[in-house]
C-alpha cells in the first residue's frame, strides 16, 4: 500500500517483511529520487541505505518471520529527504549494535555502518511500545523547489540536464 499526503510531501509504504518484497522498496525509490532529480549516485546511496535497514529489520527483530510488517514513511522537503522504517518486533540493544570492523573482510554485518556512512543522520526510537522507529535522514546535495504533490512548480534541474524534461514544470518541446 502506498499513499501520499498531498499537503506534506509524505509518502507511506507498507510491505510484509519477507526478503523477496525489499525489491519493491528498491523500485519505489528509484522512481521518487529519479523524480526529484537526486543524482544517480545519491540514489544509489539511499537505496542501499533503506534497503539495509529493512533487511536488518526482517532478520534482528523479526528473527526471519516473514509473516510481519515493516512500515516506512517518506517526508520530503526542499533539502532533506527523511525515511522513518517502523517495525513492532524485538527491540534492538542500541549499546551492542555496532558495525563489524572493516578489516574484517566476510559477508554481512556491515548494513549499520553503510546507513551511518550515507545518510546525514540515523536514530533509533525505542521508547515505543511496540517495536523501533528508525529514522534516516539525507540532505539534498542542490535544493529542490518544487512539491511532489503538485505539478513541480519551479524546478532547479537545469536545462540540458538528463532529468530536466522529466520536470512536470517544463512545457513539452513543440518540436518533438
Amino acid at each position: 500500500m502506498c499513499d501520499m499526503d498531498a499537503t506534506a510531501d509524505r509518502f507511506t509504504l507498507s510491505i510484509p517483511s519477507h526478503p523477496r518484497y525489499l525489491c519493491v522498496l528498491r523500485g519505489f525509490f528509484a522512481s521518487l529520487l529519479t523524480s526529484l532529480g537526486f543524482s544517480s549516485y545519491e540514489e544509489m546511496q539511499v537505496i542501499l541505505a533503506v534497503h539495509e535497514a529493512c533487511a536488518n529489520v526482517i532478520k534482528h527483530c523479526y528473527q526471519g518471520d516473514t509473516g510481519q510488517r515493516i512500515d516506512l514513511t517518506v517526508l520530503l522537503t526542499p533539502d532533506t529527504l527523511a525515511v522513518e522504517i517502523r517495525d513492532y518486533g524485538i527491540k534492538p540493544d542500541l549499546a551492542a549494535m555496532q558495525p563489524r570492523s572493516l578489516q574484517d573482510v566476510r559477508p554481512g554485518g556491515l548494513g549499520t555502518h553503510f546507513m551511518r556512512s550515507i545518510m546525514d543522520s540515523v536514530t533509533y526510537d525505542v521508547s515505543l511500545d511496540t517495536g523501533t522507529l528508525l529514522r534516516m535522514t539525507k540532505r539534498r546535495s542542490r535544493a529542490c523547489r518544487h512539491r511532489v504533490s503538485t505539478a513541480w512548480d519551479h524546478c532547479r534541474v537545469p536545462p540540458g540536464h538528463a532529468r530536466y524534461e522529466q520536470c512536470p514544470s517544463v512545457p513539452p518541446d513543440p518540436r518533438g
